[in-house]
């Protein structure tokens, strides 16, 4: 089906979940434009879930862009049956991807197969593969609000209209800087349609601005996962370092890469790491005491751990093992992105951002990979935290000895509990950060998707702390293995072997031995290393929200 330049959206599409009048539109006017109810098809919808219609949103909210306010009613109910009507291609009351794509087509607008498999994910509550009636209501409800958060985030200037100062300054807030010109041409041609349709416009009317109508018209039934906006203000960052490896990289977009903004975002949280892991370098210390030698008999508490560190060695003494924790921040950030690029092309994912379960994958197996690569660091660091005053002049000195002593292997003692802890660990942390994002999306936002900095840290410091206190009892074992030739005596068991007796000598509760500082460290971590990433982001001429 063929349209004039200048406008794609064919009627049917337009105003589907909101009729609205825009200031323009004279009142009289059927809001749906040109479709008359005539068109819609005799047969009669299948649903096989109730449809949920019947109460819309109240018609002044001042949380919507203005000439945007939901009307809902018997006519909205109407529009929405026939456009599954017209998506529905063999009628059997569900449409799948392949119903979408010959609809779609039908209607003149073109989705790649990635698209549309996720616009059927997304709305697929009952995961039999396509979108009967009630889900797809719900899809498209749901997938307008986002919508509408982004405009609003998009619209500085709070006139319900974007222009290209904005555009610029929104990308300016992302770290991106383009010219004038550049966001001239993505407010008129955002993207080009199938070979044989003309170029699509967003600019309809060709005021160089974008209504609310226009914005909604055109992302409609583009899948969740296409409005970068969102996910780039709920960025899992770096920023939120709690001392431990975090497994998920940030996602940069294709022009932040082209910049060269992306190293400085890595920069900056590098720099923030080695920060809030020095400031908080003796929570880390005392917690790997507490791992490694409390136990029932010596109940070593976190008052008696500090007096016992400062007794032994002084005051300086509470930053041992901090110096290799901060040196191998570098090293492991830079493997563990090229790695998670890789991982992403690996996968088969041509998305500037991914899904949460394919963000886990990759995040995961590139864990593994920057884990495996400096996992020697690891055991220097645990040596060096656990060493008594003069046992070691530095961290080359250490490492010889115990190349000497110990052999090669050494240097990898606790790596399967190490690398077994990684999907648990990344798994609940994405998992608890995603639900809690949507819950504040769906709860709490409505001027805008940018949900604050405190949101931010809530959300991360929640996420991180679930995701390690579903793989402490693994990261306990691991310490303790890569401990065990310091203690004189001690037999040297293998993670199962630990495993049981620990739960045999000092109950389940053992298996998380120095949990307290542990946790102690989590906010003032994440604080520490917030303010110093805006600061060195700054410095760095990354532009905050």
């Amino acid at each position: 089906m063929g349209h004039q330049q200048g406008s794609w959206m064919p009627p049917l599409l337009s105003d589907v979940i909101c009729q609205c009048r825009s200031g323009d539109t004279q009142r009289g006017m059927d809001p749906g434009g040109e479709e008359p109810a005539s068109a819609a098809p005799s047969k009669p919808v299948t649903t096989s879930k109730p449809v949920t219609t019947s109460n819309p949103e109240p018609t002044s909210n001042p949380a919507w862009p203005p000439g945007a306010d939901p009307c809902g009613g018997p006519e909205q109910e109407h529009r929405l049956k026939v456009l599954f009507q017209v998506l529905d291609v063999n009628g059997d009351g569900g449409i799948c991807v392949n119903d979408l794509s010959i609809g779609l087509k039908k209607l003149g607008v073109h989705r790649t197969e990635h698209e549309l498999m996720k616009i059927v994910k997304a709305g697929d509550k009952d995961l039999d593969g396509q979108l009967d009636f009630g889900e797809f209501v719900h899809y498209l409800k749901d997938h307008e609000k986002k919508l509408r958060l982004v405009f609003k985030s998009l619209d500085k200037k709070n006139d319900g209209r974007i222009d290209s100062q904005e555009i610029m300054q929104s990308l300016r807030d992302l770290g991106v800087s383009i010219s004038e010109e550049q966001a001239e041409k993505i407010l008129k041609r955002i993207r080009r349609g199938h070979v044989v349709a003309p170029v699509r416009y967003m600019d309809k009317n060709g005021t160089m601005t974008i209504d609310w109508a226009e914005w909604r018209d055109y992302h409609l039934l583009h899948p969740a996962g296409n409005i970068p906006e969102i996910i780039l203000y709920w960025k899992h960052s770096t920023i939120f370092d709690v001392g431990e490896s975090l497994l998920v990289p940030d996602e940069f977009t294709a022009e932040e890469k082209k910049t060269g903004m992306w190293w400085r975002h890595l920069v900056a949280g590098g720099g923030a790491g080695a920060v809030s892991r020095t400031c908080t370098a003796p929570l880390d210390r005392l917690k790997v005491l507490m791992q490694v030698h409390a136990s029932k008999s010596n109940s070593m508490h976190i008052t008696g751990g500090f007096q016992q560190m400062i007794r032994e060695g002084g005051v300086r003494s509470l930053w041992r093992g901090n110096g290799i924790n901060v040196i191998k921040i570098a090293p492991e950030s830079a493997i563990k992105f090229m790695a998670y690029e890789q991982m992403k092309r690996l996968i088969g994912s041509d998305q500037e951002t991914l899904g949460i379960t394919e963000r886990l994958v990759a995040g995961s197996l590139a864990g593994v990979t920057s884990q495996s690569s400096i996992y020697p660091m690891e055991v220097l660091k645990t040596r060096l935290a656990l060493r008594r005053t003069g046992q070691y002049s530095g961290i080359v000195h250490c490492a010889k000895h115990i190349l000497q002593k110990e052999g090669v292997a050494a240097f990898y003692k606790g790596y399967v509990p190490n690398m077994l802890g990684i999907i648990p660990y990344a798994g609940i942390d994405l998992a608890v950060y995603e639900t809690l994002k949507n819950y504040w999306l769906q709860r709490y936002a409505t001027d805008s998707a940018d949900p604050g900095v405190f949101v931010l840290l809530a959300c991360g410091t929640t996420s991180s702390t679930c995701g390690q206190l579903s793989s402490y009892p693994l990261a306990l074992v691991r310490t303790r293995m890569q401990a065990q030739a310091t203690l004189e005596g001690g037999p040297q068991m293998s993670m199962s072997a630990l495993f049981r007796h620990i739960v045999r000598t000092e109950g389940p509760l053992g298996l998380y031995r120095g949990l307290a500082p542990n946790f102690m460290k989590v906010i003032p971590s994440v604080s520490i290393s917030y303010v110093v990433y805006e600061s060195l982001k700054i410095r760095l001429g990354v532009q905050s929200k």
